[in-house]
């Protein structure tokens, strides 16, 4: 075999790794395909064939931005679990009263925070702060993922700092004048912190409001949140301490109102009950607010800023609370507790755990959690250590005993402290001190010391498919780059642009989007820099607006879900299909490319 192909190697390679690339771009359009599968099964056929050697396909896993992004997770996740998200998300995107809305508040401040915060981070941080957004505001996921992935990369392309494919561009224009013979290096020109933002402002600000104007093209796929999909009701109490930041504030105002699969049913005022609660009522300190809903908004209710579960059982238990969580086990007819109360038959002493709530088919228990009698069959909604299954999965007393996962109650004393850290790490990032990887690990160490976020919840929010689907395209991209399947495309279709600077630049600009949908933006422009000069020496113009196009076009990959690290990212957050990237995806490349090329002259003729 290896005779065989000897002569024509490279172009056997070149035509099977593009044949592959275009498989996995079909098999992405199914509903089915789980983008990291069909992205590691491409590279398990290359390197089975030989093209990617063993070292080259394993490369993405040390790749410094796939690790940034896997530290980045346990950043967002420590200021998840010390309810840092809500508040955030609360100040900065309110309460928005259309999806467009909600596009627009969500767009505008990613925008201007991609500007100086690099993309793939920043996304990583913001997905789980739009995911509890959305499912508080009933607004679906489908609707703000892409848009989040979008703005943060036009914001990306503002300045030199946005994106690391402007910091590679910058660094090939710097070698490449530093090679240049010492009377011409004197005219060469150095990108500077804002000298793109003359043509990345422009297309941000377009491409910003086509978002928000274009978004209704997106999906509208609402997350099984109902309480159709769930039998078991529970009603629980949740007490306002006379501390809490709720007291003054209406119903509405502290966000308690539309709550998704849960509704307040009545309020309970030292002994005068309030039913049919208006959104306009005022919260007092001490009010026992009463609520009815599925088992994952009682979770959500645990994680609310201002409240606690109304019983006291939980304050007495052994295990400090922010150590607990929620644990759901059903009552068997052989359990000793039945025909007790709860408070007859010392739950809590029994079992170390504190009953919160009890669902009894579906029908609504009007009495105090100490005062339901047990019943064979009774779901119970339990304050607990992590170690109560195991202790009691094969114990007779319960059936279906089982973990609530991330219902740990949040450390809301400690939110402070772990926004401190991430803005300390923003900033070192920002001012160059540190490289984001540096300035991540050190943050998600410091998270972890602090107890901001705790080990296990570490571990649970690195994405692995997410992480391996990134790592499996940066090799897809080597293989395009090895074998010169890109090059070989690409200096064919540069032959085609004729002696015409405006339109070469059009060109130079479509084919370098083409190649970073397909491969990665960085190794798009690493691959297209050359090529880009070396069009400017013949046509003898100034190269610049082609180096301006080539960090646009790089950066600009909006229509496949594996031309940028952040589609990748909010692909299975948003539950998308490859066919949404392309409905919103394309329109907005072309935007861009149609602004970048007729903006970039003007600013840096020819």
């Amino acid at each position: 075999m290896d005779v065989l192909f000897a002569a024509g190697d490279l172009e056997w390679k070149a035509l099977v790794t593009l044949a592959v690339v275009g498989g996995v771009l079909v098999l992405l359009m199914s509903p089915r395909a789980k983008a990291d599968i069909v992205l590691i099964g491409a590279v398990t056929v290359l390197l089975a064939l030989g093209i990617l050697t063993s070292q080259q396909a394993l490369d993405g896993l040390a790749n410094e931005g796939m690790v940034t992004v896997a530290v980045l997770y346990i950043v967002s996740a420590a200021v998840r679990e010390t309810g840092g998200i809500d508040w955030i998300a609360h100040r900065t995107l309110g309460r928005p009263k259309t999806s467009t809305e909600a596009v627009a508040r969500l767009v505008v401040p990613t925008t201007v925070m991609s500007a100086f915060v690099n993309n793939t981070p920043l996304v990583a941080m913001l997905i789980p702060v739009v995911s509890d957004w959305c499912k508080k505001n009933r607004v679906s996921p489908s609707k703000l993922m892409i848009p989040l992935s979008y703005a943060a990369i036009l914001g990306g392309t503002c300045t030199l700092i946005g994106t690391s494919t402007n910091l590679v561009v910058e660094g090939l224009l710097r070698k490449h004048n530093d090679s240049l013979p010492e009377a011409a290096r004197a005219g060469a020109h150095y990108l500077g912190m804002f000298d793109i933002t003359w043509v990345g402002v422009p297309a941000a600000l377009i491409g910003g409001v086509f978002l928000i104007l274009g978004s209704k093209i997106l999906p509208d796929r609402q997350p099984a949140l109902s309480e159709l999909d769930d039998p078991r009701q529970y009603t629980i109490e949740m007490m306002v301490p006379q501390d809490s930041p709720l007291i003054g504030q209406t119903i509405e105002q502290a966000g308690l109102r539309h709550l998704p699969g849960v509704f307040l049913a009545e309020i309970d005022r030292g002994g005068r009950i309030l039913p049919a609660v208006s959104p306009d009522e005022t919260l007092y300190g001490g009010d026992r607010l009463v609520f009815v809903g599925i088992v994952e908004s009682v979770v959500d209710l645990q994680r609310l800023r201002g409240l606690q579960p109304a019983t006291d059982q939980v304050f007495k238990l052994s295990e400090p609370r922010s150590s607990r969580c929620l644990t759901e086990a059903v009552v068997s007819d052989t359990c000793p507790l039945v025909g007790q109360t709860i408070r007859d038959g010392r739950f809590r002493s029994r079992y170390n755990a504190a009953i919160l709530a009890v669902a009894r088919n579906g029908e609504r228990l009007k009495q105090k959690v100490g005062d339901i009698v047990l019943q064979p069959g009774d779901t119970l909604l339990m304050e607990s250590s992590p170690s109560f299954v195991e202790e009691h999965k094969n114990r007779r007393d319960f059936f279906l005993v089982s973990r609530l996962e991330d219902s740990n109650p949040p450390r809301h004393d400690r939110a402070p402290l772990a926004l401190a850290i991430l803005v300390a790490m923003v900033v070192v990032v920002g001012l160059g001190w540190m490289s984001m990887l540096k300035a991540g690990l050190l943050a998600s160490a410091l998270m972890i010391l602090t107890r901001c976020c705790s080990i296990s919840a570490a571990r649970r929010s690195i994405d692995l498919e997410t992480l391996l689907a990134i790592a499996a395209s940066f090799a897809l991209g080597k293989a395009l780059d090895t074998t010169n399947a890109a090059e070989i495309i690409a200096t064919r279709m540069i032959d085609l642009a004729g002696e015409q600077p405006w339109v070469t630049l059009g060109i130079v600009y479509l084919i370098t989007l083409v190649v970073t949908e397909l491969i990665t933006n960085n190794a798009a422009a690493a691959l297209m820099f050359p090529f880009a000069m070396a069009t400017a020496e013949k046509l003898n113009v100034s190269p610049m607006p082609f180096v301006i196009v080539i960090m646009m076009a790089a950066s600009a990959g909006f229509a496949t879900p594996i031309g940028y690290q952040t589609n990748l990212m909010v692909y299975g957050p948003g539950g998308y299909r490859f066919s949404d990237y392309v409905k919103i995806g394309v329109p907005l490349d072309i935007l861009i490319m149609i602004v970048t090329v007729a903006v970039t002259p003007f600013v840096w003729p020819f």
